[in-house]
């Protein structure tokens, strides 16, 4: 089946190719892609925060598809496969020697680990 895009005036059509270039109905702007790169301290140009802004956009469009689909008579399911989460019992036991961990560690103070600082400008770690 090819893939489903929302054409001209919100109707739901198939596309011939996979490339999803008509009807976006959430616009994500360059600002809001500016912005969460921003959070993430991420550097982007002009051009990609362009791509990324349409990409977005059209992934958003495609999860919003799947709330128009009708799931009516559809048994409610959790998992495609069937599995079963098997767990260990919850057991302490001793860790390794701290002296023998800290014996490789470049710089420290007491049992603490120092490392750069990578978030704004460190403050005080």
């Amino acid at each position: 089946m090819a893939p489903l895009f929302i054409g001209k005036y919100g109707k739901i059509e198939q596309t011939k190719n996979h490339h999803f270039t008509k009807g976006c109905k959430m616009k994500i702007t360059q600002e809001e892609v500016t912005h969460v790169a921003n959070l993430s301290k991420l550097r982007f140009s002009e051009e990609e925060t362009a791509a990324f802004a349409t990409t977005l956009s059209k992934i958003v469009d495609m999860v919003e598809l799947l709330g128009e689909v009708d799931t009516t008579g559809v048994a409610p399911t959790t998992t495609m496969a069937d599995r079963k989460t098997v767990l260990r019992p919850d057991v302490a036991e001793e860790g390794t020697d701290r002296d023998r961990l800290f014996k490789n560690v470049p710089e420290k103070d007491n049992y603490y680990i120092k490392v750069p600082a990578i978030l704004d400008d460190g403050g005080d770690a």
